[in-house]
């Protein structure tokens, strides 16, 4: 599995030959250039992960992708004509021999029932685990996990806290965009994720994670 980190949550995954992009925001622009995608992840509705212009973007690039979320941005994507296919709590769904699978029903709280959505996480191929704005425990193993490291829904303790849950043999920071300087983070999870036996990676944009 090959994943390339285009910002904050906007990744490139290739296992076997599909294509997959997350969460195409507003904190990134070169996946609207992009080509050869089979397959875009939207976990929820805002802004930072879905940026409908960007999307559209990708879309008329990628004439045969198909869009894969939540009823909530299902609502959105009509709106614009849009079609989609959903993936939501416990469900799976396979496409070119590869698992997809949703976990989660709500958004992280960011105070009383302020931005409140749906938000979905996916796990890809058995392995990866990326779960948008939540952190959920899918209940299932995680070999790879994207792990959201900033943000008004999370402190970056409850995050070392999650990635000690799940339990993942290597993770990497998403979520990450509104950060001015990134190293500060890396440095708190580079000291304390080793030490309950998991790998953290840098990741910073552009940057290509093989695993």
């Amino acid at each position: 599995m090959k994943i390339t980190k285009l910002g904050h949550c906007c990744l490139l995954i290739e296992e076997s030959r599909l294509k997959i992009l997350t969460d195409p925001g507003m904190f990134s622009t070169s996946q609207n250039e992009m080509k050869s995608i089979d397959v875009i992840l939207v976990t929820h509705e805002h802004q930072d992960h879905l940026h409908m212009d960007s999307l559209k973007a990708v879309l008329r690039n990628n004439l045969k992708a198909k869009v894969i979320t939540n009823r909530g941005v299902g609502k959105l994507l009509e709106k614009e004509g849009i079609g989609y296919e959903l993936l939501e709590d416990k469900q799976g769904k396979t496409i070119s021999g590869i698992l997809l699978e949703g976990f989660g029903e709500k958004h992280a709280t960011i105070y009383q029932d302020f931005g409140q959505v749906v938000n979905t996480g996916y796990r890809i191929a058995s392995r990866f685990f990326y779960p948008g704005d939540a952190f959920y425990n899918p209940g299932k193993p995680v070999e790879i996990l994207a792990l959201p490291v900033a943000g008004p829904w999370l402190k970056l303790e409850e995050a070392i806290d999650y990635a000690t849950l799940l339990k993942p043999k290597v993770c990497f920071s998403v979520h990450d965009g509104m950060l001015k300087f990134i190293g500060p983070t890396h440095k708190v999870l580079h000291t304390f994720l080793p030490t309950v036996g998991i790998e953290f990676r840098d990741a910073v944009k552009d940057i290509e994670l093989v695993f």
